[in-house]
């Protein structure tokens, strides 16, 4: 060791794999609907920050995309291990919270990290994200600061585990704020930017609606506001809109998205950091549990006026 520093050595991960017969391949997996719409960032922002991590030590990235109700779905995992000699693999929801397809993967064996998996997963395998929970609690905190007690929210997809622990937090503050659970009212989305004016244009049109609205992401959260616009409400003074994820829409609709910034850059990168450093120190490195990346709440003009 005192050598390792006088010669300042570093592990050249790429000449190691290349000596091991390795391909240096890290693969993501998302998940993929044929008939629903597309996320409009979040995966294109893990594989932003993936692809950045693998460029900057040497490891090459691979995405696929399968859908979460193919059957072969788990074979499919198994062909890509086998065919492509992966040395890690990234899941993203709602595959990070899928425990068989975490087992194939960890049985195969191959290193595997998990994007914000929930509390079964953790306890299998390494994952990252932010804290769902406390962030749900933080924008529920900022609502509330604002003087609202009549509140819309706009939940994930059904058994989407990350979403449904932003719930949990916000449900949380409510309750600690003293405030009867009939002040808070809870609606299915499925994070598309349809199901936000779906969902918003029935909220905001019922006797009693409430004076704001918040959705588990950004691209309901901008399909409310289309919404509340169509119906002739002024932002906030009518009623205040929020988000989840600070996507790039959050900030060129109108007005300005009041949201949580998720650090979906950096919550990849650090994945692939994660399978790097089992490479350079042994599979001990990526031992099960959560490493929580910071979020933040991001006041705009959908709460605060312009």
């Amino acid at each position: 060791m005192r050598s390792v520093a006088a010669l300042d050595y570093h592990v050249n991960t790429q000449a190691r794999l290349l000596a091991g017969g390795s391909t240096g391949l890290i693969v993501l997996i998302h998940a993929f609907e044929l008939d629903a719409e597309p996320n409009s960032y979040y995966h294109s922002g893990l594989e932003l920050g993936a692809l950045r991590a693998c460029a900057e030590l040497g490891i090459s990235l691979h995405t696929r995309t399968i859908s979460p109700v193919d059957p072969d779905r788990y074979e499919k995992i198994s062909e890509l291990i086998t065919r492509l000699r992966c040395v890690g693999m990234i899941l993203s929801p709602p595959f990070s919270d899928d425990e068989a397809m975490v087992r194939r993967i960890l049985d195969a064996p191959c290193p595997l990290v998990c994007i914000s998996a929930g509390p079964r997963v953790q306890s299998m395998t390494a994952s990252v994200g932010m804290d769902d929970a406390a962030a749900g609690y933080a924008l529920a905190q900022h609502i509330l600061n604002q003087g609202h007690r009549r509140i819309a929210y706009i939940d994930g997809p059904e058994g989407h585990i990350s979403a449904g622990q932003r719930l949990v937090g916000f449900r949380r503050c409510i309750a600690e704020a003293g405030l009867p659970e009939e002040s808070l009212t809870v609606e299915r989305g499925n994070f598309t930017f349809r199901s936000g004016i779906t969902v918003a244009q029935d909220v905001l049109s019922r006797d009693g609606r409430p004076s704001a609205l918040v959705c588990a992401n950004d691209d309901m959260a901008a399909g409310a506001l289309l919404s509340a616009h169509r119906l002739g409400m002024n932002i906030p003074e009518d009623v205040a809109v929020a988000g989840f994820d600070d996507t790039p829409v959050s900030e060129i609709v109108w007005p300005p998205l009041t949201t949580v910034h998720q650090p979906i850059r950096r919550m990849s990168a650090r994945a692939v950091e994660r399978i790097v450093e089992t490479l350079n120190q042994g599979q001990d490195a990526l031992a099960p549990g959560f490493e929580a990346i910071a979020f933040e709440v991001l006041p705009r003009a959908s709460t605060l006026g312009t």
